[in-house]
């Protein structure tokens, strides 16, 4: 007897026993597919990680990953796949896994798409198995790295189709370097202020802050001063990133961005020089 039969012979039963008869019904539509999620590769798990020199030299994550379990295999390629970045050719590497071993794999990202679709990140990894076959494998990627970093990139295009920051009007003093950070608008309408200017291992910078653009003002400026910070051979050899200084914007009632201030050659070039010519003299 099939299953709308037994239904209704027992609605009958169910009748003639006095209660209320029970209509038979069909079996309900089966409901719409959720998207399944990436499925685990077995014997690798990947994370994604930011590290110092990672932000130091920016455009680039890590890419950590762990064998899990299994035979060895050996990491040939590694690339992104995430929503909110245009996608990267794989970069070439050589890291061999045997279970339970650990490594981080510098990879780049590509430009930010803002706002990011939909989806989840994984690594695209080229491995070499044991028996010299080759494959790519999608393994799903964990933390929140890729994440922070999309939100920075974004905030950053806002700002720079907002406004123009440049550093100009140097002049070189015995031992610091003198010039007019200044503001041009280029889109927005609304207030904008800059609150911070940093320096870094290897600069001191003051600024006359807050240095503010006026709601439909289009341009203003304000002094700005850099010092060296130290002449140790070793600080100055071991420096990644000699010219980065963050800079503190907001626009309106957003809340603050923090950008890099736009170092261009000339700037570059008044630096160095003055870090030698002070340092000469130590």
């Amino acid at each position: 007897m099939g299953r709308r039969a037994v239904v209704l012979a027992g609605a009958l039963l169910l009748a003639a026993c006095g209660g209320e008869p029970v209509e038979p019904r069909a079996d309900p539509a089966p409901a719409s597919a959720a998207p399944t999620a990436q499925p685990r590769v077995p014997g690798v798990a990947a994370e994604a990680v930011r590290l110092r020199t990672d932000e130091a030299v920016g455009g680039r994550v890590q890419v950590r990953v762990t064998h899990t379990g299994g035979a060895p295999y050996t990491v040939t390629g590694v690339a992104l796949d995430a929503p909110g970045f245009a996608p990267l050719p794989p970069s070439g590497v050589t890291a061999g896994f045997v279970p339970g071993r650990v490594i981080d794999l510098p990879t780049p990202y590509g430009e930010a798409v803002c706002p990011a679709g939909s989806g989840a990140p994984v690594a695209r990894l080229t491995l070499a198995r044991p028996d010299g076959s080759v494959e790519e494998v999608r393994v799903p990627l964990e933390g929140d790295a890729l994440a922070r970093v999309h939100a920075e990139e974004c905030r950053a295009r806002a700002v720079a189709e907002a406004v123009e920051l440049r550093v100009d009007g140097l002049q070189a003093g015995p031992e610091r370097l003198t010039g007019r950070l200044a503001l041009a608008r280029l889109g927005a309408d609304d207030e904008v202020v800059v609150g911070r200017v940093g320096g870094n291992v290897q600069f001191d910078v003051a600024a006359e802050l807050p240095l503010e653009l006026p709601a439909g003002a289009a341009t203003t400026a304000g002094a700005v001063t850099f010092t060296p910070a130290t002449c140790d051979a070793h600080v100055l050899a071991e420096v990644k990133q000699p010219h980065l200084f963050p800079v503190g914007v907001r626009i309106g009632e957003r809340p603050e961005v923090v950008v890099d201030l736009p170092v261009d050659d000339g700037l570059r070039e008044a630096l160095t020089e003055l870090v030698r010519q002070v340092c000469r003299r130590a």
